[in-house]
């Protein structure tokens, strides 16, 4: 006993209190655990067994695409090779286990609001560059998407030309930006032969600031809505390119 109590009077009082919230957590760990935590859990892993019934008690109302596929084999064959090839059916469709039971007592809809085709592909700057976007309050408004579009392989209605053809990333990307009216050639001086042969004819990019300043000069004959800036001291010897990305040009 007298040895216990040398022990006791050497341990510290700092680490006498600091076991008390020590050994309140623990205890109720073992109080929660005793009434919170369910008899079945961690009869076959970490979670409840009972939650496979509650799974399994569950409406069915999605029936997954490979069944869709069975009966919609033209489609199929369609959108594999489209750009929504990894988009399930019952994301545009809705749930489709009622249909797949009575096809003709539960048919399905293409969405047709103006709001849901923008889920993905309205603007945001988080996403890819390159990846097909728009500004819905701007682009065929009050029309539904689909009625331009073929939503099992959304091409654009019209083919691509010039530029676009081969610089598709960047060419949606600069029909997001103010310069969506700038031509191409515009800043991009480009010899007739890389029509042909681009790879051994390129677009050169600008090498004077004046170029940009023909719009963005403070004296420049452009509308009055176009950022202005001092070009003798804004950006001093830098090509403007060098700081500020053309095709989608973020200052206001």
């Amino acid at each position: 006993m007298n040895r216990i109590k040398g022990i006791r009077e050497k341990i510290p009082d700092q680490v006498k209190r600091l076991l008390i919230p020590v050994v309140l957590v623990i205890a109720a760990f073992v109080v929660m655990r005793h009434f919170l935590v369910p008899s079945d859990f961690g009869k076959y892993g970490h979670y409840r067994a009972s939650a496979i019934d509650d799974v399994i008690s569950l409406e069915i109302k999605y029936s997954g695409h490979m069944v869709c596929d069975d009966c919609h084999d033209d489609i199929v064959e369609v959108k594999k090779m489209s750009y929504h090839r990894d988009v399930a059916c019952e994301a545009c469709h809705g749930p489709a286990a009622a249909h797949t039971e009575d096809p003709d007592g539960n048919k399905l809809q293409a969405p047709r609001e103006r709001g849901y085709c923008p889920l993905c592909h309205e603007y945001l700057p988080s996403r890819p560059t390159g990846f097909p976007q728009i500004v819905s309050e701007s682009h065929n408004p009050r029309k539904a998407c689909i009625s331009c579009h073929d939503a099992h392989d959304p091409k654009t209605p019209e083919a691509p030309k010039e530029c676009k053809a081969c610089h598709a990333e960047i060419a949606r990307t600069k029909a997001l930006s103010h310069h969506i009216y700038v031509s191409c050639i515009r800043c991009h001086e480009t010899p007739e032969e890389h029509k042909v042969r681009p790879r051994d004819y390129r677009p050169e990019k600008p090498i004077r600031r004046e170029l940009c300043g023909e719009c963005h000069a403070k004296n420049a004959p452009a509308a009055k809505a176009i950022p202005r800036v001092d070009m003798a001291t804004h950006g001093e010897r830098y090509v403007c390119w060098q700081c500020h990305y053309p095709h989608l040009p973020e200052v206001d």
